[in-house]
């Protein structure tokens, strides 16, 4: 099998790497077929996934069969303020890629996000559930998979939150060094979701991938927490002296609106694949550990 990932040099896209290159996750061994793989990664210096021709003449050259679409603008405020960007990326970058994916007969793997939903909710959001993306970067997010289940046939939309890992920035990496650096932290108490190491999803990527399981996945840590319990446990573990306070999120000032509930049910890997996201905490300590 040869899989080409998009967005290569983000947190998830090295995580997948790293997966296939042991052979193995925290979680458990991939398939056979995986740990022969042929691995293949594009970032947008040398893919623009905006760019139609480009994506057509790549993958006619590279001719993968999966392709894992870690391509995104991830900037929540900075989507509000560059609408078209977000849209470029988001929504067109995915259409482009289901677009050709369908050309020469490839899987695509869509990551999407817990922003597709107002958050409105108290209840953990199902993949049936009606979506009501509240921000510019849910919306595009949204049309990008709309265009993926319009223009491809072999798909898997896969709808994470709350993502950390070993590379890049991201709110553990943040909360670790700023409570080295001040020892105290208020971080907002009032939005409530699941908290995603990069490494359990990557792994369910990967066991998606080897299947015809086609459809919308929601893959996140299991158990939800608040933004300010997610700070206390990674300060907690960490073994850090810093206090942690909670505040609301109008003390914040922001451009775009956040989901103030956007907790998500892995209903669909229950009933396919197997559902073995770990819990958050138990996923948190693992990566610390990792870290430290």
């Amino acid at each position: 099998m040869k899989i080409l990932i998009t967005g290569s040099k983000g947190q998830l896209a090295n995580q997948i790497v790293n997966i296939l290159d042991r052979g193995c996750s925290d979680i458990g061994e991939i398939s056979k077929e995986l740990k022969n793989a042929k691995i293949v990664g594009f970032d947008s210096d040398i893919m623009d996934i905006t760019d139609l021709n480009k994506v057509r003449e790549i993958f006619n050259n590279e001719r993968p069969d999966a392709v894992i679409n870690c391509a995104a603008c991830t900037n929540v405020d900075g989507c509000e303020s560059n609408y078209e960007l977000a849209f470029k990326v988001n929504a067109l970058g995915a259409r482009n890629l289901a677009m050709v994916c369908e050309e020469i007969g490839a899987k695509l793997i869509q990551v999407s996000t817990d922003y597709v939903f107002e958050g409105n909710g108290t209840i953990p959001y199902k993949e049936c559930d009606i979506t009501n993306p509240v921000s510019a970067y849910g919306k595009t997010k949204l049309l990008g998979e709309q265009y993926v289940r319009e223009f491809c046939t072999k798909y898997f939309i896969v709808r994470t939150a709350w993502l950390y890992g070993h590379v890049g920035k991201n709110f553990v990496k943040t909360i670790m060094n700023a409570a080295k650096e001040r020892g105290q932290l208020t971080v907002v108490n009032d939005q409530r979701g699941n908290p995603t190491y990069a490494e359990d999803l990557a792994y369910h990527i990967l066991k998606l991938i080897g299947t015809e399981e086609y459809g919308v996945y929601h893959c996140t840590g299991e158990g939800e927490c608040s933004w300010y319990d997610f700070a206390k446990a990674i300060v907690g573990f960490s073994g850090i002296e810093c206090k942690v306070e909670p505040i609301t999120s109008d003390k914040l000032d922001r451009a775009a609106k956040r989901p103030a509930f956007s907790s998500l049910d892995n209903m669909m890997l229950k009933c396919t694949v197997g559902n073995g996201m770990r819990h958050w905490e138990k996923a948190l300590k693992s990566f610390i550990e990792s870290v430290k």
